[in-house]
């Protein structure tokens, strides 16, 4: 498959640009305890805007479409146009050597790359149920950590436009320290209807709402928070090119597979004394893989296999807007032997994560957001996935709710969706709505080579699966 050329790179200030001292954003616990992942990335495959089939003034000017349009969304998530900060911590607040890390609004930019991928058409990105490996190359700041930004004062914000044969790739990547899902798919909805409505008129008026970038600190906690370390690689995680290699599909599930197997798993565990809120559609849909999954990795029955979800605190935890922009997720965890996954039935691994996602409290959030700064701990997916034993963890981030295939730019919906190579680790699940609507739902799924060839060979799973885009 051909080779992905960068055309330009350029840095993109926020318009209008603001004037002024720079503004400090200290990050919460959210923020910090995922700055030693690798960024988010999302990126959405649109068909090629009318009049740019050659490599003239016409592509020229879509990409110049695309950048104002970035620079218009930009000046509305205006700190992403700054920079990571360092300085020492304070000394009251913590024993020996300390340090804070925030994010100062300097305006400096974000990253904004042009790239060409003339060998690669959309049939080859969405007809293979295997991802080509050629995607991690539609994606900027790759394989780095959030905390890396500090070191090389590099953006925390950066956006890919790849030019295909028939087709054009739009990507973005973020720091995870800064935003999370919610935030990101915020900041691409503002940018796709900024370029659509009005071809980018600077005077338009947008529905996307006003991002809240104002922090929300539990009362009491100390701002900035403290935290000790002498230096920036005490506390960077392993790297993604430590990872173990893994192989990934891109499975869509009809609005119909959908409501079998929601229907399947509240009818076996109906009448069950503890079965008091309905299993989700998601749910149903999770415990199909996860008991997949198990059979993949051929589990012991005895071998304990556990299951991360995410939860997002926007509504769940008073004080926190819907437009929230930074971090605001909870981890759930589901536990159980593999022999009772498999044994017991969709209906009691769905239950058992229905169980964990209501086992949120916003008491117990608190308590675990109030002890952070006293003994801070990092995410480090590596980790995650190998917690308590080796290949058998599923991890799932992302959600079927973020608005993906809204993302018209002003020539058409996007067909497909896909994420670069951050965060591929065995056992990670990517959760996206599908392109279907009405209740679809996509996963993208990353295991083993070990265990991928028997997930797609198993017929009880594959069944429930349709076509891909």
């Amino acid at each position: 498959m051909g080779d992905v050329r960068i055309v330009s790179r350029r840095m993109v200030r926020p318009e209008p640009i603001t004037s002024g001292p720079p503004e400090t954003i200290h990050l919460t616990p959210w923020d910090l305890r995922v700055i030693t992942v690798d960024n988010i990335q999302k990126g959405i495959l649109l068909p090629k805007p009318p009049g740019t089939g050659g490599r003239g003034n016409d592509a020229a000017a879509m990409v110049e479409r695309l950048e104002l349009s970035f620079a218009r969304a930009l000046g509305r998530f205006y700190p992403y146009a700054g920079r990571l900060a360092v300085a020492p911590g304070s000394k009251d607040d913590a024993e020996g050597e300390s340090m804070a890390i925030s994010l100062r609004c300097s305006g400096e930019g974000a990253e904004f790359v042009h790239a060409v991928a003339p060998g690669v058409a959309v049939a080859d990105i969405t007809v293979p149920l295997c991802i080509p490996r050629v995607v991690w190359s539609f994606f900027p700041l790759d394989r780095l950590l959030g905390v890396d930004a500090i070191a090389d004062s590099r953006p925390v914000l950066a956006a890919q436009v790849t030019e295909l044969t028939d087709g054009l790739f739009v990507a973005m990547s973020a720091n995870h320290g800064v935003a999370d899902g919610t935030t990101f798919w915020h900041f691409f909805n503002t940018w796709s209807e900024i370029s659509r409505l009005s071809d980018g008129d600077a005077g338009c008026e947008i529905s996307s709402p006003l991002p809240v970038h104002r922090r929300w600190f539990l009362d009491g906690c100390p701002v900035p928070i403290p935290l000790p370390f002498g230096k920036l690689e005490d506390i960077i995680g392993q790297r993604v090119d430590t990872y173990q290699p893994v192989e990934e599909c891109f499975l869509h599930f009809s609005a119909e597979s959908v409501r079998k197997l929601k229907a399947k798993a509240n009818a076996e565990m109906a009448g069950a004394a503890a079965t008091d809120t309905a299993i989700s559609s998601l749910q149903a849909l999770l415990a199909h893989l996860w008991r997949a999954v198990c059979r993949a990795r051929r589990l012991a029955p005895d071998q304990k296999t556990v299951y991360h979800l995410l939860a997002g605190c926007r509504g769940r935890v008073d004080g926190i807007p819907a437009s929230y922009a930074g971090n605001a997720v909870e981890h759930a965890t589901a536990i159980s032997p593999a022999g009772e996954i498999l044994e017991r039935g969709l209906g009691w691994a769905a239950w058992l994560l229905n169980r964990a996602v209501a086992s949120f409290d916003e008491a117990s959030a608190r308590e675990r957001l109030a002890s952070w700064p006293r003994n801070p701990g990092f995410m480090r997916m590596s980790e995650v996935v190998t917690a308590p034993h080796p290949h058998t963890t599923v991890a799932t981030g992302s959600s079927p709710r973020f608005d993906v295939y809204g993302n018209d730019f002003g020539w058409g919906s996007p067909v497909a969706v896909r994420s670069g190579s951050g965060n591929k680790v065995d056992g990670k699940v990517t959760v996206y709505e599908g392109r279907g609507g009405g209740g679809s739902i996509a996963l993208e799924v990353c295991l083993s080579p070990e265990a991928f060839p028997s997930l797609l060979a198993d017929e009880e799973f594959m069944r429930m699966v349709g076509v891909a885009d």
